[in-house]
């Protein structure tokens, strides 16, 4: 049974949303908050999707998907009250899958719902194949050009997180934390020294991404359009 994450500060519309899901068979925790919503996330580590109000109390739907996005590429799909563009492309930007605009049909959410956990089963994560590179999440392994590349325990976690979050500029600091952990005390430039090793372990396999340095910020997997 695939358990979904509700989040809308409207008690009718989660109890409207949880009784369709449960009709199809899905389970569902509830937030009635933002940060309740981060929290309810954190404390479930078999959440296959989550479906997000944009404006909530404590924290608005944009920053909690931001917030997911950080450590997690689980879909999550928007329901909100506005329908201009601006927030639209917001809600895209910040890492969604997919928006519907109240007033909406709960039938037409929960086939929404169905659709992206399809398109989600039909492309497992377990190997982010990307013109060349395979990592292979499951062995713990990378393999390029037919070649597997030997990597350290950190450099195959940086790898793994920028490749799985394409176009994410991720910071040194968010790397150490979510590589090293939240309690390495060392120094913050061997995240530097790693992504250097990196591209020397990687270099030459393909002209169509590349481990780049975005300046005063930090690093991203930047990879060529298909």
């Amino acid at each position: 049974m695939q358990k979904i994450l509700i989040a809308d500060d409207e008690a009718k519309i989660r109890r409207i949303i949880r009784d369709f899901l449960a009709a199809k068979g899905f389970e569902t925790v509830e937030a009635e908050d933002g940060a309740q919503a981060l929290r309810v996330f954190s404390e479930n580590g078999d959440i296959a999707l989550a479906v997000l109000d944009i404006m909530m109390p404590e924290m608005n739907g944009w920053e909690v998907c931001r917030k997911i996005r950080e450590t997690s590429d689980v879909p999550v799909i928007f329901l909100t009250a506005r329908g201009e563009e601006f927030d639209e492309l917001e809600c895209f930007e910040c890492g969604a899958d997919d928006f519907i605009t109240k007033p909406f049909s709960p039938t037409v959410l929960v086939k929404r719902i169905e659709a992206r956990l399809k398109r989600t089963a039909d492309n497992p994560t377990d190997k982010i194949i990307i013109d060349g590179l395979v990592i292979d999440v499951v062995a713990h392994s990378v393999v390029c050009d037919g070649q597997e590349i030997e990597l350290t325990h950190k450099e195959y976690g940086i790898l793994h997180k920028l490749a799985s979050n394409r176009e994410r500029v991720f910071s040194r600091e968010q790397l150490l934390d979510l590589v090293w952990g939240y309690d390495y005390q060392g120094d913050i430039r061997t995240v530097d020294v790693h992504i250097k090793r990196l591209r020397e372990k990687l270099e030459g396999v393909s002209d169509k991404w590349a481990l780049k340095t975005v300046w005063g910020v930090g690093y991203k997997f930047e990879a060529e359009e298909t």
